[in-house]
């Protein structure tokens, strides 16, 4: 049976070596007033809150028309 190869597991650092590129982290600072701030920190939670509470009071609504139009009132 042939001997295999061993497989290369250092990473070449030679003068042609592919460079490694940094990480850049990119970082904006913005001025907002209490509410937007507000708002900034907390869409992701209050964004489906809302959806759904219009849609509940939409529903809502509409099943008092429905019924004030059977009873006639």
């Amino acid at each position: 049976m042939a001997k295999h190869k061993k497989k290369r597991n250092k990473v070449y650092t030679g003068v042609d070596a592919a460079m490694t590129k940094p990480v850049i982290t990119k970082i904006s600072a913005v001025n907002r007033n209490k509410p937007a701030q507000w708002w900034f920190d907390h869409k992701k939670i209050a964004k489906p809150i809302l959806l759904i509470s219009g849609v509940v009071v939409f529903v809502i609504v509409i099943i008092v028309e429905i019924i004030k139009i059977v009873t006639g009132g």
